[in-house]
This record gives C-alpha cells, structure tokens and sequence, in this order.
C-alpha cells in the first residue's frame, strides 16, 4: 500500500487506481452520472474508447481479458447503459474472461429526481458476476478496485461489477492511498495426485488427451506440447481448446464441435481413459461416462463439477501448466498403449475435414470458406467467430496453429460478438491480422461497432455471411422435423452500408473471388468488410458418422 498526494477527487483516485492495475483502455459509453469520471480520464494515460452500444463495449473488453489474462475494462451510466451489459457480463462470465464493469449510478445522499431511471443495479449483476458493489465512500475505491480485480483474474476468471455515485465520484479523499497489485501464483497439485494420475495413465491401454477451454495459456500449451511427443498420445480438444496445441501435430485427431454423431466422439467411444485437461463446466465433455472399464482424469485449476455423465475418478487440482510438467518428469512410455483405433478415427476426420475444400460451388459451401480462410490467414493471425453454423464448421475444419488465434463462443454462445470481439482483438494485437466472420443475423446485432473500427483507425476484415436467415435455428428445426418457417429476414446492401460508415465494401461474386479478396483485404489493412453469399445445404453432411 502506498500513499499518494492528497486530497484528491474519488474520481481521480478511481483512475489513479486502474493505472496501478496497469489498465491502457477503457471502452464504454459515459453518460451524465459519469462526468466527473470522464474529467479523471481526460487527464489519464488510460485510453478511453467510445463504442456505439455498451454491449459491443462489453464484448471489446471481455476480450481483452481473454487474450491477456488481465482485466478488461468497460464503462456505462445507469438504468439502460447498465442493462445493456447483462450480455457481455454474461459472455464473460460464463467464458471466463477477466472484465470490470463500472457503472454510474444517481447520487446515494440526496435525491435530486427521486427515481427517475434508478434500477438496482448492483443487485441485477450479482448472478451474472464474481463480484458486485456499489462504492459508498471515495476512500474505498482502492480497496475495491482490488478486490474487484484481484477475484476477476483469479482462476476461474470471470466479470465483476463497480458502481461509483456520481456524489461520490466528486466528493475530495484527504488521504488517499494506492494498493499495491500482486500477482497470486497458483497453487500446485498435490504429488501424491500426480502419482495416481501417472500411474493411471501408464496403466490404460487406449489413453487419449482432451484439452478443453482451461488449457488454453501459454504455459500450458508449451506443457502439453511435450507431453504429447513425449508419450506419443493422440489429442483431440473442444471449441474452446483450439490451438492449445499445433493442430498440424501428427497425434491430433480433431475437435468436438457436436454433441453427438461427430467422427472425434468414436475416438472418445474407443479410449479407456480420458485425461481431459482443462475442462470447463460450460462445455459439456464430448462422451458419456457409462461404459464399462471407462475412466477419466481430471486435470485443472478446480475440482471437477460433478454431474450425471461427468464424475472423474481421479482429480489433479491446481496449476494445470506445473502438474503437466510434474506428469512429464515421470510418465514413461508403455509398450501395451494402443492407439490403432485412434489413427483410424484420424484418417476418417481428416477425410470429412478436407473433401470439398475446393468446391466450386456458388454460392459458396462451408467447407470452402473455411479453406480459403486458412490459406489466407498467417500463423498468428486471429479469426473472432459470431455465433451460426459457420461456428461448428469452423470449430470442425479450420486448423488452429497457435493458442487463441480461433475465438468462438461455446459458453454463452451468443451472437453478436464477433466484430466486437474482433475490435478488442486488434488493441491487444495491433500488427496482427484479425478477421471477423459473422452471419447476417449477428452482424446487424452490433454492426454499428464498424463506426468505432473506422474512428480508431482498426485493421479488422469481416466476413458476413449472407443466406438472409437465421440459419443455425433454421438447420435445428429442419433436423427436429418442422416445416422451413418464420426464420427468414431482408438484409441491406452490405457493401453500400460498410462504405458509408467510411470501411471498404467487397461483395463475392463467384466462388474464386473470396481468397483473393480477403488476401487483398489483410494486406491493406484498414476496415474491410466482405459479404459472401454462403449456401448451407452442406449443414445435412454434419450429423454424419
């Protein structure tokens, strides 16, 4: 704890406290609760980013959190500002990504307009966040920017909540002081776990490694990078998992984009022992815990979530990058393992993943749009996935190379964060490649984000993909049985609507066009957006076996 000068403002001293946290942007939409704040930034090496709806702004710093594993920042006034977060503190929440909330709130001492636009906000927050508080007193704000943050980061990370008065943000700290932020280091499993995990695994005969949405730090990916070519285990991973390894690697098999009837759940059918590493309670393991002789090992930040198709039988808790080391020193290679069943899955995936990658076919099938996007982005390029079918093929067919290089939403699963997602992306990356693909629907949910692209002088491509419907609602009510009905729209002329927020407008006129646009697009940088007309006939060929 250190002091500093006084007296100074609340808001100041709430300012002063994000730079201690080392927080560069804040992004958000001030209102009048918030001006004394917004004079506090003004004079603040923070960089304030007005975005066009607090959703989109969520989104932006959600992802933030996600790409560093430190606090993301939004602002928002009361009432309807602080509502239209609900979203994106859900998608963070749920997708454990480090964001605060900080929300206006009309003054708690007097009463100036009774209860015009007062909502309990603090109390609406409170199922969707980690942490939730309204900051009666200025001299707290430090403690509770702490606090906030402290539990934000820590596993497993998620959304909290601030609300600062607008008579407290004004009202002078005679002795304000600043907390110190430190960083925690987790704590490592237990050695008498890891010796049962060990010992596990040597024993199995079919093991095979999933890596779920926890595994995806870059400790971690270089850990299970070598205890995968130390042991020879093949790996497959979930949505959320996607490049925590190098999906070149020989021992990858694929991803479990679906539920069931997927060619990667036959390798899970044909395993003894599942090391799921890194699983997350929002994503459902892709197997059933039902047959006989079938053990999983769990290995993450928490104990597991015990439920009708996931009760492991041995636990590694802790820091998942120090247990895989600690399995790595000890693990040897048996000579029983067996993964002939596994190189048939491989070769069955890898089929299904490839055929139809150069279909000519116009308007373009999904499989050809996955391929001429991983042919154009580089290595670390970053793709930001809304949420449709596109989502599952991707998840299926697009080779992630590098950790979080693939962000997709399989926890809230919400549409509409794709080009914000993509905007974050591009503050923590500046000199990265970053594409935004979107459907029709979830673009025109926050489409007016391309106005902040534009402004703040992004370089962000998206791809909308146009089939005037809200296609993976249409594709679920096809499988289920029910006529083709009420899930059809119009859309603008996507072209003519980048351009007049001053972006670049492209539209795909046949199937040749896409790559070399969206190469054309990612050299010039800037905002580009490209509509693609996409059919989804292919969507019956998912469900396969």
């Amino acid at each position: 704890m250190s002091g500093l000068e006084g007296p100074i403002k609340a808001s100041d001293l709430m300012v002063r406290a994000l730079e201690n946290e080392g927080v560069e942007y804040i992004f958000g939409i001030p209102g009048e609760e918030n001006l004394d704040l917004l004079e506090s930034l003004r004079n603040s090496k923070i960089e304030l980013v007005i975005t066009r709806h607090e959703q989109g702004a969520g989104f932006m710093a959600a992802t933030i959190g996600r790409l560093t594993g430190k606090i993301g920042v939004c602002l928002s006034t009361l009432g309807p500002g602080a509502t239209n977060f609900m979203t994106a503190a859900a998608y963070a929440q749920l997708g454990a990504m480090p964001m605060l909330m900080i929300t206006g709130q009309k003054p708690i001492k007097t009463s100036k307009q009774a209860r015009f636009q007062i909502i309990d906000v603090v109390d609406m927050m409170g199922p969707v966040t980690k942490y939730a508080r309204q900051i009666v007193h200025g001299a707290n704000i430090p403690s509770a920017v702490r606090e906030a943050i402290r539990l934000a980061e820590e596993e497993r990370p998620g959304a909290v909540h601030l609300e600062l008065p607008e008579d407290i943000a004004e009202e002078p700290i005679a002795e304000p002081f600043l907390f110190d932020p430190k960083a925690a280091r987790r704590p490592a499993a237990d050695t008498k776990a890891i010796a049962q995990a060990v010992e596990m695994i040597e024993a199995a005969r079919h093991p095979l490694l999933l890596v779920g949405a926890g595994a995806n730090r870059k400790r971690t990916s270089n850990m299970l990078k070598q205890f995968v070519e130390l042991t020879g285990i093949p790996f497959i991973c979930t949505q959320m998992g996607k490049g925590v390894i190098d999906e070149r690697h020989p021992q990858y098999l694929g991803t479990a984009a679906l539920s069931d009837n997927d060619s990667v759940h036959e390798a899970t059918a044909a395993a003894d022992l599942i090391i799921n590493v890194g699983h997350d309670v929002i994503e459902k393991p892709p197997f059933f815990m039902t047959k006989d002789g079938f053990k999983v090992l769990h290995v993450s930040f928490a104990s597991a979530s015990v439920d009708a198709i996931y009760f492991p039988q041995l636990e590694v808790v802790g820091d998942i990058a120090n247990a895989i080391w600690q399995i790595n020193e000890s693990i040897r290679v048996q000579d029983h393992w067996d993964f002939s069943t596994f190189r048939t899955v491989q070769q069955l995936v890898a089929k299904h993943t490839t055929e139809k990658s150069d279909d000519p076919s116009f308007p373009i099938i999904p499989q050809r749009l996955v391929a001429d996007v991983r042919k154009a982005m580089p290595e670390d390029g970053i793709i930001c996935l809304d949420n449709g079918m596109y989502k599952i093929w991707f998840a299926r067919n697009y080779k992630a190379y590098q950790p979080n290089t693939i962000l997709l939403d399989n926890a809230l699963a919400t549409m509409g964060a794709g080009l914000p997602s993509a905007l974050g992306a591009s503050f923590v990356h500046p000199d990265r490649k970053i594409v935004a693909i979107c459907g029709d629907g979830g673009f025109m949910m926050n489409s007016q984000e391309l106005e902040t692209a534009v402004r703040t002088k992004r370089n962000v491509t998206t791809l909308i993909l146009r089939d005037d419907s809200y296609g993976m609602i249409r594709w679920k009510q096809g499988t289920a049985g029910f006529e083709d009905w009420g899930l059809q729209f119009g859309n603008p002329d996507f072209v003519d609507y980048a351009r007049s927020y001053g972006a670049k407008g492209y539209r795909v006129e046949k199937t040749d066009d896409l790559l070399s646009l969206l190469t054309q697009c990612l050299d010039e940088g800037g905002v580009n957006v490209i509509e693609v007309p996409i059919d989804y006939a292919e969507n019956a060929n998912l469900t396969r076996g």
